[in-house]
């Protein structure tokens, strides 16, 4: 089973498989959340889709609230905020679990990547990217202090769609 076809709810609610969000498409995934240092990073995330979407890209932005309690949000506020703030336009699911016994399917396939220069394992903090291709299979496992527009992802992203 391609990590593509694990049901996961979007934001609103409604069941999906992340193939079903992605439309196919490479993506990056990033867990995100509304109340972080890094949050900031939505803005990052929001041009690589403007960028890159009419290439056949999107980000997907998967909620999580396991680091320090950074995305207490109901999902009605998490879309206000995403919309209001940063003008997000790019998919986000439901708020999901990334670490521990509860870890969500597409995280527990993920994990499995080690970090550029590092380690598999654990999602380390808010804002982990994992560059995928249509397929699902991962390109690239960014830390969460890599801005979406690092040359390392950029050119990651461009890669893949060349």
């Amino acid at each position: 089973m391609s990590i593509l076809d694990t049901p996961v709810a979007r934001l609103d609610g409604t069941p999906a498989t992340l193939g079903e969000i992605t439309e196919g498409k490479p993506a990056l995934l990033v867990n995100v959340a509304s109340k972080c240092g890094l949050t900031p990073q939505y803005t990052g995330l929001e041009q690589l889709q403007e960028t890159y979407a009419e290439r056949g890209f999107t980000v997907v932005g998967l909620p999580c609230n396991q680091f320090m309690g950074q995305e207490p949000g109901s999902a009605e506020e998490i879309q206000e905020f995403c919309s209001a703030t940063y003008g997000v336009t790019f998919p986000l699911t439901e708020k999901i679990d990334v670490n521990g016994e509860d870890r969500h399917p597409i995280y527990q396939s993920l994990v499995q990547t080690p970090v550029d220069g590092g380690d598999a394992g654990d999602i380390a903090w808010n804002f982990e990217k994992f560059l995928i291709h249509a397929d699902g299979s991962v390109a690239h496992r960014f830390g969460p202090r890599t801005e979406p527009q690092d040359p390392a992802v950029v050119g990651a992203i461009e890669k893949l769609l060349n």
